[in-house]
């Protein structure tokens, strides 16, 4: 599944070549790519690419836009009758 995400558009706008944003992210052009076409990475990497890019890690929202990022909902309680 696509993720939506805004790293080629920040990556050009701050006229950063794919190379360029790899090396200061300390990942592979190759991952660049992928994640520029919406596909999935790990959080690490996702971190790596915000800090690269300039930005704070609370900003995270700007640049990655997926559901995924949110935190999980906590389960409801149970409720247990008591015997």
């Amino acid at each position: 599944m696509a993720n939506t995400n805004s790293v080629r558009q920040i990556r050009e706008a701050k006229m950063m070549s794919k190379a360029e944003l790899a090396r200061k992210a300390d990942v592979t052009v190759q991952t660049i790519d992928r994640i520029e076409k919406g596909n999935e990475c790990r959080l690490d990497t996702k971190r790596k690419i915000i800090l690269a890019l300039g930005y704070k890690l609370a900003d995270r929202t700007r640049i990655f836009e997926d559901e995924n990022d949110s935190p999980p909902e906590l389960p409801k309680k149970l409720n247990r009758k008591k015997a």
